[in-house]
């Protein structure tokens, strides 16, 4: 029996096709919403379930940090999808013929260039895979969308233009989640540790709380802040850093913040993906 990977989307999103890349030799289950792949990897519906939590342009993404901590799910890989966006129209149509460009809002605001150089009005549609598929059924030579290369796939489109986005770099990481840790050792190379907490109520707490990093030379790649439950009192972090928890360093660093919080929860401990490695040895 063939196993199930989860994401968030509708097929053809680029969820999608890192799950693909990622997992050749999986199903992909696509997902309404966070909660429900999630919810797909607790009741086994899925093995894996691949989020993105941030995207080297548009940043954070919404809502994954504060479900993270209460998803039941663990981290076990990352993973970085270089987002390539296309142009697609319907079979017959030119890149002249185009007058409306279709998209999720935050691929639309990654490729004003080519929307420029069309003079085409952009239509805001749920999601880019989404937009492929309105334009699939339109069938007018005039309607293009914004999306992947596997969207065009799907959806019978042509690609008219392909890396059509402003900037070359732009990248979303994802998180690879299961229903139970995958254990690593502690002397293993490359690990991360991915973990949220709550500083104390006190001065300085968040100062002394990241003290013990510092001092025991722990490399931090992450450190975010976000309310909780809406009060504005109630602060919770998500860090990254390197290490397993269990080794020397981490441990007595964990120790330390431990001291100044009032609740810390690791969500996971994996090795860093080998695009991390090569953006570390090329200094970026």
């Amino acid at each position: 029996m063939t196993q199930k990977i989860a994401f968030q989307g509708q097929l053809g999103a680029y969820s999608d096709l890192a799950c693909r890349v990622a997992f050749p030799d999986m199903e992909t289950l696509p997902c309404d919403t966070f909660e429900s792949a999630f919810e797909a990897v607790r009741e086994e519906a899925a093995t894996l379930a691949m989020l993105p939590p941030e995207n080297s342009i548009h940043g954070r993404v919404a809502d994954m940090h504060s479900l993270l901590p209460d998803s039941g799910l663990s981290i076990i890989g990352e993973f970085f999808l270089r987002v390539e966006h296309c142009l697609l129209g319907v079979k017959g149509a030119k890149i002249g013929d185009i007058r409306r460009v279709h998209s999720h809002p935050v691929a639309l605001g990654q490729v004003r260039r080519i929307v420029r150089e069309l003079g085409a009005a952009t239509i805001v549609e749920e999601d880019t895979a989404g937009a492929a598929e309105i334009v699939a059924r339109l069938n007018n030579i005039e309607d293009a969308a914004i999306a992947s290369s596997l969207a065009a796939e799907i959806h019978g489109l042509e690609i008219l233009r392909e890396n059509v986005e402003d900037a070359a770099h732009n990248t979303t990481r994802f998180y690879v989640m299961a229903k139970t840790p995958k254990l690593q050792p502690p002397d293993a190379p490359n690990l991360m540790t991915t973990f949220v907490f709550r500083v104390r109520n006190v001065p300085a707490a968040l100062y002394k709380a990241l003290g013990g990093f510092a001092t025991n030379g722990v490399n931090m790649t992450k450190l975010e802040s976000y309310m909780v439950g809406g009060h504005f009192t109630a602060t919770q972090f998500l860090a990254e850093v390197d290490g397993h928890p269990e080794s020397p360093s981490l441990r007595l660093a964990l120790e330390e913040l431990a001291f100044f919080s009032t609740e810390i929860k690791i969500l996971g401990v994996y090795p860093a993906a080998a695009f991390r490695l090569e953006q570390r040895k090329a200094g970026k």
